[in-house]
């Protein structure tokens, strides 16, 4: 990483009497600096008047980048449209966060938050500390839908546009600066490419007071931005306003409007955020077509590279850096934190240490996904041999995970609901294991099937299935009744991810089964008469998937 210290200095050297350490502090300002002034210790950087002078001049103009409008901006119209709509009389506040801290001074690389790539057509690392905001306007005057329906909101962009080439940020602010991280977009830039209108982000505060406590009412997303929620908390109490406003409620129950308004709360504006991905349009199923593409070409890597995972001490590290290195070349980064669990980790759920060997004649769980630039990940889970041949028992226990895999894609269907997905599976799971024996004395997969039952869940503890999209668990936020109890519709995108896992020191099974552990996971698109396997290239049988990895291991 670049440092400043390789920056010409304009200091003065030490006097050759004077400890090294202490001109150093002498240097930073000394003892008496604050503890955050101190992490500019590393840091010489040239003052002078003749440096700033000559640094700020003699910059050709800059090139114009030919921005052009995202494919993206009729889809967020309609995305913002659909939300706006929920709020009546609200003001909107949609932050795409900050950067964060890694460690001392350096950043993690940033991803903004998924309501605000949802409702902007942002990705990649674009833009940190830019907040959209949805203002309300007179009914009718505000921005177009894509059917050219005017609603009652105009959305605003408030960014941190390109620093000009004479101000100190241009050269100095290593998270901003131009010299440090690249040129940011100009406002024109952001316009353009978003079809919002951007501002600059210092106006953000202004522009979220005007009216609070007069008939406006002002909601935050929660849980992207503190810095512009605690902005949003000291407005309300400078307003005197609560977060549903008292003046615009009385106006909704003078006019009858009481009863059918929406509760105005951020917990509400969260909710409706997260409920308006759960069905995706055109486009967002396009992207998720391309995660899964390139999530399948990571998995054949992750093939290829088999061999030398076994001969690595860390091989399970080969696989997991093999996948993370496709994601990255070929998308935007890895959708979650790639699982690479070979053997009895594989019945460890969440393994994400990935510190342990690959041995023949054992089985490798890889769970990852590649996300894309707009930000849509796959999540695909595929229980590979090592050698590339199942064993007998190895083959059984695939074998039933794939059945009630099975079992769940016959009812992920419109018309039926969500929870019926991960009943199927659990149906075929609880018989296997009765047939196995497995299931504790006097037991049946009928009565394991109960709620006062759940023994075959042992084997099993998590779902089967989980909206996919933005986010890995997408719509997370969703009410219960528009997720796990809703009617499945086309345009959904969800996980069928069923599993077994016999822990090594499990003495209620065989030790034959003790440190196998088996998932398949696929992402599925709801269609009109029924469902479409996006990660259906990659083999799931037993014997194309033995097939597949011959070929590719030659």
């Amino acid at each position: 990483m670049s440092d400043a210290e390789t920056t010409p200095t304009s200091e003065t050297p030490a006097p050759a009497d004077q400890p090294a350490a202490e001109a150093a502090g002498t240097a930073a300002g000394g003892a008496g600096d604050s503890l955050a002034q101190r992490n500019d210790n590393r840091s010489h950087r040239p003052s002078s008047k003749a440096f700033v002078e000559f640094i700020t001049s003699g910059w050709a103009p800059r090139a114009d980048l030919g921005v052009e409008p995202a494919r993206a901006v009729p889809f967020t119209a309609a995305r913002r449209a659909r939300l706006a709509a929920q709020f009546p009389g609200a003001r909107l506040v949609i932050p795409a966060g900050s950067l964060k801290t890694r460690s001392n001074d350096t950043d993690y690389r940033f991803r903004p938050h998924s309501a605000f790539a949802h409702l902007t057509g942002l990705g990649t690392d674009q833009e940190p500390d830019a907040v959209l905001v949805l203002h309300p306007v007179a009914p009718g005057t505000g921005d177009p839908d894509a059917d050219g329906t005017r609603g009652d909101h105009h959305a605003v962009l408030y960014v941190r546009p390109l620093a000009a080439r004479d101000t100190e940020e241009f050269y100095a602010d290593s998270r901003y600066g131009e010299f440090w991280v690249g040129a940011r977009p100009t406002l024109e830039d952001v316009t353009t490419l978003t079809g919002i209108e951007a501002r600059h982000v210092d106006e953000l505060r202004d522009a979220l007071a005007k009216d609070i406590g007069a008939g406006v009412t002002l909601l935050v997303v929660l849980g992207a931005d503190e810095a512009v929620e605690t902005l949003v908390e000291a407005i309300r109490a400078e307003a005197g306003a609560d977060t549903v406003d008292a003046e615009a409620a009385d106006v909704r129950a003078a006019t009858g409007e009481a009863a059918a308004a929406p509760e105005l709360s951020d917990a509400k504006l969260v909710e409706a955020a997260s409920e308006l991905r759960l069905v995706k349009d055109a486009l967002e199923v396009e992207h998720m077509r391309e995660a899964v593409a390139r999530t399948i070409e990571g998995f054949e890597q992750v093939v290829r590279n088999l061999p030398r995972a076994v001969a690595h001490r860390r091989g399970e590290r080969v696989i997991e850096t093999t996948f993370d290195a496709h994601a990255r070349l070929e998308g935007n980064a890895v959708g979650y934190e790639t699982i690479a669990a070979a053997g009895e980790h594989a019945t460890t759920l969440h393994w994400i240490t990935n510190d342990g060997v690959v041995r023949e004649g054992e089985l490798v769980l890889v769970d990852a996904g590649v996300e894309v630039d707009a930000l849509y990940t796959a999540d695909v889970t595929r229980t590979l041999p090592v050698t590339g041949t199942f064993t007998d028992v190895q083959r059984r226990i695939y074998t039933a995970v794939l059945d009630a895999a099975d079992a769940a894609f016959a009812v992920a269907v419109p018309g039926n609901r969500f929870r019926d997905v991960h009943a199927a599976a659990m149906e075929v799971i609880a018989a296997r294991l009765e047939e196995w024996g497995l299931l504790p004395d006097g037991v049946t997969a009928e009565v394991a099937l109960t709620p006062e039952g759940q023994q075959h869940r042992r084997w099993m503890v998590h779902g089967t299935s989980h909206h996919l999209g933005l986010d890995v668990h997408d719509c997370a936020q969703a009410r219960r009744e528009m997720y796990q109890d809703a009617v499945i519709e086309p345009g959904m995108v969800f996980t069928i991810e069923p599993g077994l896992y016999f822990k090594s020191d499990d003495l209620a099974v065989p030790e034959e089964y003790r440190g196998i552990g088996v998932r398949i996971e696929d992402d599925v698109l709801v269609t009109a008469d029924g469902n479409e396997n996006l990660s259906a290239a990659l083999p799931r049988r037993p014997e194309d998937v033995e097939a597949w990895m011959a070929g590719l291991l030659g």
